[in-house]
């Protein structure tokens, strides 16, 4: 199978973890009745059989089928039982389309979702929390309050960490999280099984993020910053390192002399932005072991959920 149907059976997936065997979640991308080129790479899903459909996401499931988006379908369809493949596939192949009221009830929701933005430090900055945890202004200071595991010294050989949980929503599913602090790199919101490890020849990442397909699957585009190369013009030239035009050593003393660089927009993901995850870090549900006094200066409230980087990159160097 082609990659456009290969593509066109990943989108359609994106939230079927969640919707079973229904296919109300998929008509945002294919449309009502499956009609349209999804993210504009997809073959039209309607056009293709029953059996071409169930045997894609078989493939997807046992891991014996898929090209680029192998690693995020595999996710997806590990949830979903062979009752279920066929009845996404029988769905599709016999032309009914998805019930008005589902498509506009999924729709609504997933607005919602995309408008509103969950602080996952709330917790962490409870003034109640922090007065307790407060050792300085306290006249007596238990054991039990001294480390980090919470328990006296007698029984810290007994004491478990807290564990660790990252079992999240689907992709396309998950509400966003607020950044820390403006600008910085926003968290995965949703599970991640099956998505990595993350190469340069197989980034899950881009199926759904990059910015034509971000709209229409309800997720946040990768910013300008992303397609640009910031790195300075760098050669060798009659045997001298030549940054910028300029000879190093000669006629600046070393790198760190060229304050900017010549950005360069890029019309694809600049090599050095392939790990999405270097950064972009999925979230444990379990509680944080200390209190946090820090809070982001937003400024307003667009800065929770959006990035200006591009803008204010250079701030302070010129």
């Amino acid at each position: 199978m082609r990659l456009g149907k290969i593509i066109a059976i990943g989108s359609l997936l994106v939230a079927s973890s969640l919707y079973a065997a229904s296919t109300a979640a998929c008509a945002a991308c294919h449309g009502q009745h499956f009609e349209k080129v999804a993210m504009g790479k997809s073959k039209i899903v309607k056009d293709m059989s029953k059996e071409d459909i169930v045997k894609a996401l078989k493939g997807y499931k046992d891991g014996s089928y898929g090209g680029a988006m192998k690693g995020l379908m595999k996710g997806q369809v590990a949830k979903l039982s062979d009752a279920d493949i066929e009845s996404i596939a029988g769905t599709i192949a016999s032309g009914g389309g998805v019930a008005t009221h589902k498509a506009t009830a999924h729709a609504a929701a997933a607005a919602v979702a995309a408008a509103t933005v969950l602080d996952i430090n709330a917790k962490s900055c409870d003034a109640a929390r922090l007065s307790k945890e407060d050792l300085g202004n306290k006249k007596v200071v238990t054991e039990e309050a001294l480390g980090l595991r919470k328990v006296d010294l007698y029984s810290e050989d007994t004491a478990e960490p807290a564990k660790t949980d990252y079992k999240r929503p689907a992709p396309g599913s998950s509400q966003k999280f607020e950044r820390a602090f403006v600008n910085a790199p926003p968290m995965i919101p949703h599970d991640v099984e099956g998505l990595l490890p993350i190469t340069k020849a197989n980034n899950s990442c881009l199926g759904c993020h990059m910015p034509e397909a971000a709209k229409g699957m309800g997720a946040t585009p990768i910013p300008a910053s992303h397609f640009t190369d910031y790195r300075p013009n760098t050669v060798m030239k009659d045997g001298n390192v030549v940054k910028e035009g300029k000879i190093v050593g000669k006629d600046i003393g070393n790198t760190s002399d060229i304050k900017l660089a010549k950005a360069k927009k890029l019309d694809h993901l600049y090599q050095g932005r392939f790990n999405c995850s270097q950064c972009h870090a999925p979230q444990s549900k379990g509680g944080t072991a200390v209190g946090n006094t820090f809070k982001g200066d937003f400024g307003d409230e667009s800065a929770k959920s959006h990035s200006n980087l591009i803008d204010t990159i250079n701030e302070g160097v010129n």
